[in-house]
C-alpha cells in the first residue's frame, strides 16, 4: 500500500481536532482527521459554550446547526462560584449555551462530511518524522500500521497528547493537589433537594449540610441536569482523594456516597453511565509549534475546569490557527503569519491557566487563604470587577498585539453589528477577511485581495470609525479613525492587508 497524501493531519477527533479541520477546508486545503477511538464516545464531558465561542461559531453559520443538541442557556458564569454577568461586553451572545461535548462533537462532523473532510476513526498515531517537504506520520489500525505523508501535523489529541510526547516540547507547570470526578448518573428517584433548572452552573453546586455532616463524607459538588429524564451529571471534588487513586477506575460505590453525602438519602441511582478522574495538575507547552508540527487545544494546555473554559479555549485556539496555516499552505501567508499562532495564542493560554488556579480553593485553607478568597467574593459584586471577570473567562476581552493607532477596538474582536440587511458574522461564512469603509474608495484599494477579503461599503459604520478591516477569525487588525485623511488611511490599508492577507494578486 502507498503512502497516503494530504496536506495537514489533524490529530484527534475532539471539538478543537474538528473545528481546525473545518477552518483548513474552507481555507482551500486538503486535509485529513486521525482519531484513535473507533466511534465517538458519546460521553457529555464539557458542558458549555462560553459567549466568545458562540460569536465565533456564529461566525461559522454554525451556531444554529449547534442549538439542535443544545440544552437552553445559562444566563450568567462564574468565577469560583461567582456569578458573573455578561452584560456590557457588546455581544449578541451574553450567555453560555449549555450543550454537552457529544453535541458539539456531532454538530462539526455533520460540517465536515458536508466539506468532505475525513475522519478517520480507528486511527492510533504512533510515530511520526519531520523533513524539508513536510511530515510522516504512522497510524496503527486494526488492520495493521500505515503512513500519511502531509505538509503540517497538528496535536488536537487532548491533555495525554501523543504529539505532544513525541515532540519533546517542554510541558512546565505544577502537579496534582486536589482530585475530582465526574459522572453521568441516571436517576430512578431523584433527590429532593437537587435542581432540575438551571440558570448558571453555580444553581448546581449542593447546599444540602445536614446529609454531609450524618454521613461524614466530605467533599463539594453538585449535580446538572443533561436533558434526558432522569439524567444527570454528577461534578465532586473529593478532598480525601490522593494521587495514587489517579490510575483506578470511579466505582459505582463511590458515585453513590457522593450523591448521599451531598444531597442525603432520598434517592436512588439507576445506572452510572461513565465516570472520569480529574485534578488540579496545570501545565502548558512552551511552544505551540516546531517546524511543521503545531499543538492545539488540551494538547498545548491543560487545568482545573473552573469556569468552563476548557473546551472554549480549544476551540478558539483552532479558529486563530486555521486561516493562517491555510493560508501557509496555499502559498500566500505574508512572512511569520503562521508564528504569530504562538504569539497570540500562548499568552491567551497563560491567563486560563493562571485564572484556574486563582479560583482554586485548596482542599484544607489557612486563614489568609480564605480572607484572599472572601474578599474575591466581595470584589465580584462590583459592576467593574465582574465585568472584568466576565470577559477574561469568557473569551469577550481578548486582544491580540495588532501595531497601529493605540485604540482599544485594534485587535480585539469586531462586534457583530447589525447592518441593514444583515449581520456582520454572516459575512465571515466562507472564512475570509472583512473590510466595512463608508467611503467607497477603499473598496478599490482592497480589490486585489478580494479571494481573501470580502469588502464592504456600508452608509454607516456603528463604531468610532469609518471603516474597520477584520482577520477571518473575526478580530480587527485595521481603523480608519474619522480624523484619518484619505490617502494617509488609503496607504494604512494597504499595509494591513499586505501584513495579514499576504502580497496582492497579479
Amino acid at each position: 500500500m502507498g503512502i497516503r497524501q494530504t496536506d495537514v493531519i489533524v490529530v484527534g477527533g475532539g471539538p478543537t481536532g474538528l473545528v481546525l479541520a473545518s477552518e483548513l477546508a474552507l481555507g482551500g486545503v486538503a486535509v485529513l482527521v486521525v482519531e484513535r477511538l473507533a466511534e465517538r464516545s458519546g460521553q457529555s464531558k464539557a458542558l458549555n459554550l462560553q459567549p466568545r465561542t458562540a460569536e465565533v461559531f456564529d461566525l461559522r453559520g454554525l451556531l444554529e446547526r449547534t442549538r439542535k443538541y443544545a440544552l437552553g442557556n445559562w444566563g450568567s458564569g462564574h468565577f469560583g462560584g461567582r456569578p458573573l454577568s455578561y452584560e456590557g461586553w457588546q455581544t449578541r451572545h451574553p450567555y453560555q449555551v449549555a450543550i454537552p461535548q457529544a453535541g458539539v462533537e456531532r454538530a462539526l462532523e455533520e460540517r465536515l462530511a458536508e466539506q468532505g473532510v475525513p475522519v478517520l476513526r480507528g486511527h492510533d498515531l504512533v510515530g511520526f518524522t519531520q523533513h524539508d517537504t513536510g511530515v510522516t506520520a504512522t497510524v496503527r489500525t486494526a488492520a495493521g500500521e500505515s503512513e500519511i505523508h502531509a505538509r503540517y501535523l497538528v496535536g488536537c489529541d487532548g491533555g495525554r497528547s501523543t504529539v505532544r510526547k513525541l515532540l519533546g516540547v517542554g510541558f512546565p507547570g505544577t502537579d496534582a493537589s486536589q482530585f475530582a470526578f465526574v459522572a453521568d448518573v441516571v436517576f430512578g428517584v431523584l433527590p429532593a433537594a437537587v435542581p432540575t433548572r438551571m440558570r448558571s452552573v453555580q444553581d448546581a453546586i449542593a447546599r444540602e449540610r445536614t446529609a454531609r455532616e450524618k454521613t461524614g463524607r466530605r467533599g463539594t459538588g453538585g449535580l446538572i441536569p443533561l436533558g434526558e429524564q432522569g439524567l444527570f451529571r454528577l461534578v465532586f471534588n473529593d478532598p480525601d482523594a490522593r494521587a495514587g487513586d489517579q490510575a483506578t477506575p470511579v466505582s459505582e460505590d463511590e458515585v453513590k456516597a457522593a450523591i448521599r453525602g451531598l444531597y442525603g438519602e432520598d434517592g436512588e441511582i439507576a445506572e452510572v453511565r461513565w465516570a472520569s478522574r480529574f485534578s488540579n495538575a496545570t501545565r502548558q507547552v512552551d511552544r505551540y509549534r516546531v517546524d511543521r508540527v503545531l499543538l492545539a487545544g488540551d494538547a498545548a494546555h491543560i487545568h482545573f475546569p473552573a469556569g468552563g473554559q476548557g473546551l472554549n479555549l480549544g476551540v478558539q485556539d483552532a479558529m486563530n490557527l486555521g486561516w493562517k496555516l491555510a493560508a501557509t499552505v496555499r502559498g500566500h501567508a505574508p512572512t511569520g503569519l503562521l508564528d504569530t499562532y504562538h504569539a497570540e495564542r500562548h499568552p491567551v493560554g497563560a491567563r486560563v491557566v493562571d485564572n484556574t488556579r486563582a479560583q482554586t480553593l485548596p482542599t484544607d485553607p489557612d486563614p489568609e487563604t480564605r480572607a484572599m478568597h472572601g474578599l474575591i467574593t466581595e470584589l465580584a459584586r462590583l459592576p467593574e470587577a465582574n465585568r472584568y471577570l466576565a470577559g477574561m473567562v469568557s473569551g469577550l476581552d481578548i486582544r491580540y498585539p495588532v501595531d497601529g493607532q493605540d485604540h482599544p477596538l485594534l485587535g480585539a474582536r469586531l462586534p457583530d453589528l447589525e447592518l441593514p440587511t444583515h449581520w456582520t458574522s454572516t459575512l465571515f461564512h466562507p472564512g475570509h477577511g472583512v473590510l466595512l469603509t463608508t467611503d467607497p474608495r477603499h473598496l478599490a484599494t482592497a480589490g486585489p485581495w478580494s479571494d481573501r477579503v470580502h469588502a464592504v461599503a456600508v452608509a454607516d459604520l456603528p463604531l468610532p470609525a469609518t471603516a474597520v478591516l477584520a482577520r477571518p477569525d473575526g478580530y480587527t487588525c485595521w481603523l480608519a479613525l474619522p480624523e484619518t485623511p484619505h490617502l494617509s488611511a488609503t496607504d494604512q490599508l494597504e499595509t494591513a492587508l499586505q501584513t495579514w492577507f499576504g502580497p496582492e494578486n497579479p
